[in-house]
């Protein structure tokens, strides 16, 4: 099966840590944030991977490199010249979901004991265009479902703003996003004319016309990376994904 892992982001809440080493190549426990992910993508099955670089993005193609790829197939998106933002991100690695597959896009800096072949069984028992990993916690930014988990927009807690993709919405249900997600290649058609822009504003500009559903995994442990004070957390607390990452 094929993945995407989404290593680009300048790893600004990271910093100083990536004032000169890439968010990907960060350390818990001396495994990388980057070994964590394709050894829990390859143990599930997903052993043809493409990772998109952009900050420090030459350091990442010589680690791989010098760990024999971790015995994956693995492919480069360069973004060096241009940050594309997640669904921009997709929208240059797109040749490598040719196949017509559906394919599993997972944020580098999390941590999750989620069980990704559930997820994609899920996924495939769906009809759905997309499948987002979602759970009942507490986050400023949160995915709308209707009562069906069906996708119909999103919120800003801290700011009160709301975007409702579909009509006739009369009451919905708020959902942290995970940063995993299984994705039907038929979702390219809906990618906007440009370069630069989010999964998030992908996702809510389709489910205007496809059925984008969130998957609750609200039994797993989940932890955000990307902020530089829940790394000692993480190194504290690994074993609770010990199992979930093989290293």
């Amino acid at each position: 099966m094929r993945a995407m892992i989404l290593a680009a982001g300048l790893g600004t809440r990271l910093k100083p840590l990536t004032n000169s080493t890439p968010k990907a190549l960060i350390k818990i426990n001396n495994y990388s944030l980057l070994e964590l992910q394709i050894k829990k993508l390859k143990a599930e099955g997903f052993d043809e991977i493409i990772i998109n670089v952009h900050h420090f993005g030459d350091r990442i193609p010589e680690y791989l490199k010098k760990n024999n790829y971790f015995d994956c197939s693995i492919e480069i998106s360069d973004e060096n010249n241009k940050l594309l933002d997640t669904g921009g991100g997709l929208k240059k690695a797109a040749h490598f979901f040719s196949d017509g597959k559906p394919f599993l896009v997972h944020n580098v800096d999390i941590l999750s004991n989620i069980n990704l072949k559930s997820f994609m069984e899920a996924h495939l028992s769906s009809g759905s265009i997309a499948t987002l990993a979602v759970q009942d916690r507490k986050s400023s930014r949160k995915f709308l479902f209707d009562k069906h988990m069906t996708l119909c927009g999103w919120m800003n807690g801290k700011t009160g703003e709301q975007i409702i993709s579909r009509d006739k919405i009369t009451e919905t249900i708020s959902f942290a996003f995970s940063g995993i997600q299984v994705i039907n290649p038929k979702l390219f058609q809906y990618f906007p004319d440009k370069d630069i822009f989010s999964l998030v504003e992908l996702y809510l500009s389709t489910a205007k016309q496809e059925k984008i559903i969130g998957y609750v995994h609200n039994e797993d442990e989940w932890m955000d990376l990307g902020k530089i004070e829940n790394l000692s957390k993480a190194k504290e607390q690994f074993h609770k994904f010990k199992n979930t990452y093989p290293v």
